[in-house]
């Protein structure tokens, strides 16, 4: 076991700091091996957890119940944006809580209405859905945009289907003269890799056959294309298409991003033939990347009619969203789609909090500081191990993929990194995902790069383990 701090490879120093393991998984505490195994006579056996409990965090870090202290690059999957534990947060919840926490949506409450009004003047401001930054009428389509509100990402896309297939049959009909409900327009799009959620409508966009296959059939009429080949998009996409659903960053698919020109490839075919397209943001929007959504910063010619998001929107409390244009909103009548819990007076409240704070541009110009600084130790890492890392690092800002050559690697690395007090993501089949709080500091994400080289390390000479 080497004692040094650093060691070269190929023309690179990178950290072997931590080259043992801190907090070993081989022996539980007997306390909370009872405990566990308590928990698994109660609970559904679909998750393969670590053998620890978490029990409380502040900031990055999280404690376990043996008070194991973690530095959390998970974000409770790209969700805990403002990290664990904060106390505006905390206070907010507890006044709200103690006026109206639910009424459901047959009446208004005092919240909704101003988050979503928050979500329209920022893609006005930051750019999305058409606007380019700082305009005030989108490119095509009417001249503004409305929000339905959500429990999850997973409920966002199944609105998002309904809002497709409904507005296709009336553009169908308008068309043809023919009645709507003999639209042949009810066909969906959606690419290798994606993941668009667990429910059925969701769950047919999302094209993992582990994910799939036991639960067939699913909903037909969908189409499976492959991400960023634009040759493809003019017969995947035909007049019977009602909308078209694409991640500009894959996340749970391995951090693949959709270029520009396949991007507009699928805005022009769309038009073309009548589909809505339907960026799904869950996992990359809302300043994961550096702009409001993964879109701002690209032309007005490749924007969606829709964007679904959920994740960091509230800060781990159940919240989701649909925002989308007006052209699509007007066919969404009274009745229409609703929801019992979606858009309550406590998520919104605490939801229009957190967009604020993370739309604040002293907020964003810091996180694009650290992504910066982040993205500087990757490629360091990529020119470190070229044995292992495959050439490109994916992603952009905080939501960033390191992609291996040996497809059992990744898992490898996230239970060392774990054994070493870093939690990391897999994703796809061959990389590990980097998701941390978007007010992660620069000095944690040392430690965590340090801990990723020292695992690369093990990896690279076996023996030192």
């Amino acid at each position: 076991m080497s004692s040094l701090p650093t060691v070269r490879h190929g023309s690179t120093q990178v950290s072997t700091r931590y080259l043992k393991a801190t907090h070993a998984e081989d022996t539980i505490p007997e306390a909370v091996a009872s405990r566990l195994e308590h928990f698994s006579q109660h609970l559904v056996g679909v998750y393969a957890r670590p053998p620890f409990i978490l029990s409380h965090g502040k900031g990055s870090w999280v404690w376990d119940t043996t008070d194991r202290k973690f530095l959390d690059f998970s974000a409770g999957i790209a969700v805990n944006a403002l990290g664990h534990g904060d106390t505006e947060l905390a206070a907010i919840m507890a006044d709200q809580a103690a006026k109206l926490v639910h009424t459901s949506n047959v009446f208004h409450n005092e919240w909704a209405g101003q988050l979503a009004a928050l979500l329209v003047q920022l893609t006005k401001r930051d750019g999305g859905l058409g606007w380019s930054a700082g305009t005030e009428t989108p490119a095509g389509g009417a001249p503004g945009a409305k929000v339905f509100f959500t429990n999850s990402g997973t409920e966002a896309n199944e609105g998002a289907i309904k809002f497709a297939r409904k507005v296709g049959k009336e553009r169908w009909a308008k068309a043809t003269g023919g009645k709507w409900e003999d639209s042949p327009k009810t066909g969906l799009v959606c690419f290798e890799h994606a993941f668009h959620g667990r429910s059925m409508g969701s769950l047919s966009l999302t094209t993992k056959e582990k994910y799939q296959g036991p639960f067939r059939p699913l909903i037909p009429g969908v189409k499976v294309g492959r991400i960023n080949v634009v040759e493809e998009v003019n017969s995947l996409i035909d007049e019977n298409t009602c909308g078209v659903f694409v991640e500009p960053v894959q996340g749970e698919g391995g951090v693949r991003a959709s270029s520009v020109e396949f991007l507009t490839a699928l805005r022009k075919r769309c038009d073309e033939v009548g589909a809505v397209l339907i960026f799904d943001e869950i996992q990359c929007g809302l300043y994961r990347t550096g702009t409001l959504w993964a879109h701002s910063s690209l032309p007005a010619e490749c924007h969606p009619d829709i964007v679904t998001m959920a994740k960091p929107l509230a800060n781990g409390f159940p919240i989701g969203a649909i925002l989308t244009r007006d052209s699509i909103a007007e066919a969404m009548t009274v009745g229409s789609h609703g929801t019992t819990f979606g858009g309550s007076a406590i998520a919104t409240r605490l939801a229009h909090n957190v967009l604020s704070r993370l739309s604040n541009p002293s907020f964003i110009s810091e996180t694009r500081t650290v992504a910066g600084h982040l993205s500087s130790r990757l490629e360091k890492l990529r020119q470190a191990f070229p044995e292992i890392l495959s050439p490109e690092v994916r992603g952009r800002g905080f939501i960033v993929g390191l992609a291996f050559k040996d497809p059992a690697h990744p898992a490898q690395v996230v239970k060392m990194a774990r054994e070493r007090g870093v939690l990391l993501l897999t994703a796809g089949d061959d990389a590990v995902r980097l998701v941390p709080s978007l007010n992660v500091k620069g000095e944690e994400v040392d430690f965590a790069m340090d801990v990723v080289e020292s695992c690369l390390s093990l990896l690279a000479s076996p023996s030192q383990q």
